[in-house]
């Protein structure tokens, strides 16, 4: 046998020890450093990410350049190079972690069928699925909502939920966390990160050690960056590189740091805090850019507050937002019942690295540093549309004022001024609703739920309230969804959750319910008093999502606030309530009581911390997942074998990516000619509005396809749920009730017609998107999208790109891309053409009627310059240079076979 090549940097290879005497060998940056002064002024994030080019260092998927390069950071150099980041693990949610586990089948199903072992095709790092996004707030305000919406749950997911544990005994590395455990963020902060791992392979005496890294299909991954761990959301398609051997390549980041000085106010939570950092960030324009947090604030604020902090990198665009590890972490690390040997290893590893501790500021060098004093952050919420338009509270009603009668380009909702106060009483009830009437009042989502500080404040506000005599409006939907269930085993200690009940605010299940679309439906009265009178209702959540139609699709005012704001927006009803100078309701007596008199003190809510952190709770909660994992989950059959079978089903049906699949890709020429224009969009397109997400309408072509397979509406389950199913999703890609494509002439008083509609070409027929696209396809006709800036911000959809592709859409031509979304365009063999300087399809005068050819000369380079040709209907043609933004010599190969999945298969398949 050919012996394996020397490791470039063998001599790097150290020991550490821990407290106790026990050793653990580890590539040791600080030795690398002698040979590359630079390391030790590079920001920590960037040494874990060297550790791991280090470690992984054979020479030929990472190559002794790749350290030298990476070794070598340079705050402001060029970013040309690549990285290629092996990860320690993978983290799922249900909706993105089922067409995955379908790929994966599909091609076991091809290895079959080419006669090779079925097993070639296994995840070669652990990969943990958790069952969290299948729950929606059907039942709420009544003690059995937990209850009555788990039963709903599993009944309309059975097929998924088969399919999971076929998964789960079929392949070896894969684990499911069944549904009502928690939200996969909090599972992965109080659970899955064990600090420093070794290869299970590893039988060396000592064995070697490093850091806990991952991917995760959830955009909000970057929750894990609180606890020093370095970690981001990528598609479906580049976990399943991820899952099956392949690093995660990237270009070099930009790092920017973010110096934190200065205490919260008495009565500012973390929530207020994110919300500032959002608004700061977004402002900075850090997309594909590491944030690093340091300085004397970052080491005094606590560990969940970090997390809150790190979950909102989506938001603000960065790829991370990163704590590096101190005495808070490892004090967090106890606390969540990570045994005493895990502990120890996890701060002897880190120190003997150097990277333990809070960098003080001058110590590191980053590409920028951003500034925020703590003692300057003011109550907030954030809305109507997204998440990083901050709004002091004071401000809120004069902004939704505002608001309402401003045209859409100014995020406004364009309705007549005079109609804002009036009242519409409901059919057969003494309720009447208006605009600004908080319709959905939810304590939900990965942001604040883990955040036991903001949990409790949102618990001794209900206290205070009902104490007062207040209640909530009987518009009102209230739901409680936390994070985890030690979230209600330390609002139960402290005698807290009575209250919140009190109040409405019931269990309605351990999930992301309202920001991912789950919301649930509100009564069929308050829906038509909506539709029949244009009301601009709202929600306020806790959530990190708002995006339009993403809670509900009526309701067209969503705003972000903290739980015990949650709370006092449920009680006031309306958003024109200023909370700062006007009551939150009447109480005992009829008496006015203010947000003062119920807004919990920092003592009161440090009174209560201890019950949030208790290992001994954490240990026995998460031994219940394997010895316990419910009665519903339990009954659940899947089917066994190492190839799945693919039964009828609307749910899961066998992905056409393999279609005719080669060993040898089929060449294709990059450019194509003669395509025609299926959309032409504004600015902050999400993949909310190009990938399928919430509720299926009826009339939709998802909808009729349904019905024509005789699913009933009642059944029809949500977008999400039947991820696992192309024919349901890429007819609902670009079908979002929201979308407007700007071909569609505007109507007389400048509002715009919504839905996924398109004029078809040649002869301006207006039918839906998938509708024209099987057309085109018929016709053999190529069709490309237009964009403007920030395209495809938001969650890591796959099936953003996947029903792209779908649907024949052979470029998409923007002023600028979100990270996530470009990368996966690309991982699907998609072009992503990035118009340059101030050019945009509205300077070329584009209207939808012409044809356009995308000219590439030569080999396909990264970053190349491409041609576009305009051709007008008059014979009259334009030409353009845009940037190809396809980044990487990875993902020239990726495009070359057709995509990131044909690449890996053939990878595995030689192998």
């Amino acid at each position: 046998m050919a012996k394996a090549p020397a490791h470039a940097f063998a001599p790097t290879l150290k020991t550490f020890k821990t407290a106790s005497g026990k050793a653990g060998k580890y590539w040791s940056l600080k030795e690398l450093a002698k040979q590359y002064p630079n390391v030790a002024k590079l920001p920590v994030s960037i040494r874990i990410v060297l550790e791991s080019v280090l470690r992984n260092c054979d020479g030929q998927k990472v190559t002794a350049e790749h350290v030298e390069q990476l070794a070598n950071w340079a705050p402001n150099a060029e970013r040309t190079d690549e990285v290629p980041f092996v990860v320690t693990r993978v983290v799922l949610q249900d909706f993105t972690g089922v067409p995955l586990l379908a790929d994966l089948a599909a091609m076991r199903s091809v290895a079959q069928s080419l006669g090779k072992s079925p097993k070639t095709i296994e995840p070669l790092v652990p990969v943990d699925l958790v069952v969290d996004h299948s729950v929606m707030v059907d039942y709420y305000g009544t003690p059995k909502a937990l209850d009555l919406n788990m039963k709903l749950e599993f009944q309309r997911n059975n097929e998924r939920y088969q399919f999971m544990k076929w998964g789960m005994q079929a392949f070896d590395t894969f684990g499911v966390v069944p549904p009502g455990f928690g939200i996969v963020h909090q599972v992965n902060l109080e659970y899955f990160a064990r600090g420093v791992y070794k290869s299970p392979n590893d039988k060396g005496e000592p064995p070697v050690y490093y850091p806990d890294s991952l991917v995760g299909t959830d955009s909000h991954t970057t929750m894990i960056n609180g606890i020093g761990v370095v970690g981001w959301g990528v598609g479906g398609i580049e976990a399943e590189a991820a899952m099956l051997g392949q690093p995660v390549y990237m270009l070099t980041p930009d790092v920017v740091g973010f110096e934190l000085t200065g205490k919260l106010r008495e009565g500012v939570t973390a929530t207020d805090l994110v919300l500032y950092v959002t608004a700061i960030l977004r402002g900075e324009k850090v997309v594909g850019k590491f944030v690093e947090f340091f300085g004397p604030g970052a080491a005094s604020i606590a560990v969940p507050d970090r997390a809150t902090i790190g979950n909102m990198a989506p938001e603000y665009g960065a790829t991370m937002g990163f704590f590096p590890v101190d005495e808070m972490t490892v004090a967090y690390f106890k606390g969540t019942g990570r045994t005493d040997a895990e502990v120890e290893r996890f701060e002897a590893y880190y120190k003997a690295q150097g990277l333990f501790g809070m960098p003080a500021p001058g110590e590191l060098e980053y590409t920028k540093v951003v500034k925020l004093d703590l003692g300057t952050v003011s109550p907030s919420l954030a809305g109507p549309k997204r998440p990083q338009d901050r709004i002091n509270l004071g401000d809120l009603a004069t902004k939704f004022s505002e608001l309402y009668s401003k045209p859409n380009e100014a995020n406004g909702f364009n309705q007549p001024a005079d109609t804002l106060k009036v009242r519409h009483p409901l059919p057969k009830s003494e309720v009447a609703i208006g605009n600004g009437d908080v319709l959905i009042a939810a304590i939900t989502s990965c942001t604040n739920t883990s955040n036991p500080s903001v949990m409790l404040a949102a618990g001794l506000l209900a206290k205070k309230a009902v104490e007062a005599g207040l209640t909530v409006k009987p518009h009102v939907k209230t739901s409680l969804a936390p994070g985890s269930r030690i979230v209600t085993e330390y609002l139960e200690k402290a005698g807290l959750l009575p209250y919140l009940e009190k109040l409405g605010f019931y269990l309605a299940g351990y999930g992301c319910t309202t920001c991912i679309g789950n919301a649930g439906d509100l009564t069929p009265e308050i829906n038509e008093a909506i539709t029949k009178n244009n009301l601009i209702g709202a929600a306020v959540l806790s959530g990190n999502r708002n995006f339009e139609a993403r809670i509900h699709p009526n309701l067209k005012a969503n705003f972000l606030a903290s739980p015990p704001l949650v709370v006092a927006f449920a009680i006031a009803g309306n958003v024109m309530v200023d909370l700062m100078t006007e009551p939150v309701g009447k109480g005992k007596k009829g008496q006015d009581v203010y947000l003062g008199d119920i807004w919990p003190t920092p003592k009161e809510i440090d009174d209560n911390l201890r019950f949030a952190m208790n290992a001994k709770t954490f240990r026995q909660n998460y031994e219940q997942i394997k010895a316990n994992p419910g009665k519903l989950w339990s009954s659940i059959k899947g089917t066994k074998g190492q190839v799945y079978d693919w039964p009828k089903s609307t749910y899961i049906a066998e992905p056409p990516f393999f279609e005719g699949f080669k060993m040898k890709p089929h060449a294709s020429d990059a450019g194509f000619t003669g395509a025609r224009i299926m959309a032409l969009f504004g600015d902050s397109i999400t993949t909310d509005h190009i990938s399928p997400a919430g509720s299926i309408k009826e009339s939709s072509p998802a909808g009729i396809w349904l019905k024509a397979h005789g699913v009933s509406k009642a059944d029809f389950n949500s977008y999400g749920s039947r991820r696992g199913n192309h024919d349901v999703m890429m007819r609902g890609t670009f079908a979002n009730v929201r979308i407007k494509n700007l071909m569609i002439p505007a109507d007389a008083d400048g509002s715009r017609e919504e839905g996924g509609l398109t004029l078809f070409q040649p002869g301006n027929e207006k039918m839906f998107i998938y509708d024209a696209a099987m057309k085109y396809i018929e016709q053999g006709v190529p069709t490309v999208i237009f964009g403007g800036e920030e395209y495809g911000t938001g969650s890591s959809r796959d099936w953003a790109a996947k029903g792209t592709q779908l649907l024949g859409i052979k470029a998409v031509v923007a002023r600028s891309f979100e990270r996530i979304h470009r990368a996966n365009l690309v991982g699907m063999g998609v072009l992503p053409l990035q118009f340059r300087g101030a050019d945009s399809w509205e300077s070329l005068g584009l209207t939808g009627d012409e044809k356009i050819d995308v000219v590439i000369g030569g080999e396909l380079k990264p970053q190349m310059d491409v041609k576009i040709v305009v051709h007008r209907p008059d014979g009259s043609h334009q030409e353009v240079t845009v940037r190809l933004r396809i980044d990487t010599p990875i993902e020239v190969d990726y495009y070359k076979h057709g995509g990131i999945l044909p690449f890996v298969l053939r990878q595995l398949l030689a192998a």
